[in-house]
């Protein structure tokens, strides 16, 4: 679409540098905002609605329109026609079925943005690892999102022998062993990428067995999701514990993304703060921003939970503000630590609207 070439450079151009200023992000956000709404029908009414078209941008980041999540179950949010796209993602499918569809018309943002922050938050070594991936098949799940970025990611940064375990939602445990085995003889560090449900099926079968499965030296475990729609929940410090003892990996070495279909860009635990499992923070990369918002959707200040909505830049072929049913918290940087967000995941009957904790009590809440 006209303009969105001079729009995927300025992108491309923050990513590669993995740097944007205030001034620039804000720029860049009207101008992304100005180009949605010239081209995406549904978003541009939902704008027009709260005061903003084209000609009447939002002065702040935080006064862009965001849509719930949700509204990508009900209508098309692309800023190109239906013909131009060239990837689909879809989001499981709730009452009735009915998925959420994310539409691309190229996959250049995308594989950029996950590759930058992937290179910097699990390969700050650099290391070429084997990828065991215990994720849905992209040749099975073509529309998993997550499947596409371990795809991209195993490719790009692998060995050449990544290998796929998670087929129609179930474990090849015996192949994920005997991929182990193999990295082991071959002394090829491995990186376990895996749904939290996935993981949690992994270990529960070693503890059948009465085994463990060390991973060779190096090694790192890449955990995302939680348990939507399971009927068995594990807290995340169980999980973490058990998964170091069972696979041989510190807890450090244990890494958490969090993202979403409708998300370009995903968030990593911060590396400084990986000794402890929680609470840890989450960093965005520089063109992506979270917000949180009460329950009539105001910013609310550093250390009060309320919902989560992220302001994506890489987003430019949909809607470039999300709001989610995810609650968390955000923390400000000090002098040792660097800001990010604290994810407090979908709490039955949490408040929405703030609730009055500092950083500080929040941690020591999540601690």
């Amino acid at each position: 679409m006209p303009g969105a070439g001079e729009l995927d450079a300025r992108i491309l151009a923050a990513i590669d540098a993995y740097a944007l200023d205030e001034h620039g992000f804000v720029q860049l956000a009207r101008a992304l905002f100005a180009h949605q709404v010239n081209f995406n029908a549904p978003y541009a009414a939902y704008a027009r609605a709260r005061g903003y078209d084209a000609q009447h941008l939002p002065a702040r980041v935080e006064d862009i329109p965001a849509v719930p999540a949700a509204a990508f179950k009900e209508a098309r949010l692309a800023a190109f026609p239906a013909e131009h796209t060239q990837r689909t993602f879809e989001t499981s499918g709730t009452t009735g079925g009915r998925g959420g569809r994310h539409e691309l018309d190229t996959t250049l943002l995308y594989e950029a943005a996950l590759l930058a922050s992937f290179d910097r938050m699990l390969l700050g070594d650099r290391a070429r690892l084997r990828y065991l991936n215990l994720v849905p098949d992209p040749s099975e799940r073509p529309h998993s999102s997550l499947g596409f970025m371990m795809d991209v990611v195993s490719r790009e940064r692998g060995d050449g022998a990544q290998a796929w375990f998670l087929h129609d939602d179930v474990l090849d445990v015996d192949g994920v062993l005997a991929a182990i085995a193999r990295a082991r003889r071959d002394g090829a560090a491995v990186c376990l990428a895996t749904t939290a449900f996935a993981l949690v099926a992994l270990l529960d079968a070693l503890d059948a067995r009465g085994i463990l499965a060390p991973l060779p030296p190096g090694s790192r475990i890449m955990e995302t999701g939680g348990f939507k729609g399971r009927v068995r929940v594990v807290e995340r410090a169980t999980l973490y514990r058990s998964a170091s003892r069972q696979l041989g990996v510190p807890v450090e070495s244990i890494v958490a993304e969090y993202g979403m279909t409708e998300l370009s860009s995903q968030y990593y635990d911060e590396p400084r703060g990986r000794a402890r499992i929680e609470p840890r923070v989450k960093l965005a990369p520089p063109w992506l921003r979270p917000i949180v918002v009460d329950g009539d959707g105001r910013p609310l200040p550093p250390g009060v939970v309320g919902a989560i909505r992220h302001v994506d830049l890489a987003n430019r072929g949909s809607v470039i503000a999300i709001d989610t049913e995810d609650l968390g918290a955000l923390v400000p940087s000090t002098g040792t630590e660097p800001g990010g967000l604290v994810l407090l995941g979908r709490e039955q009957g949490a408040e929405l609207r703030g609730c009055s904790l500092d950083a500080e009590t929040l941690l020591a809440r999540r601690g």
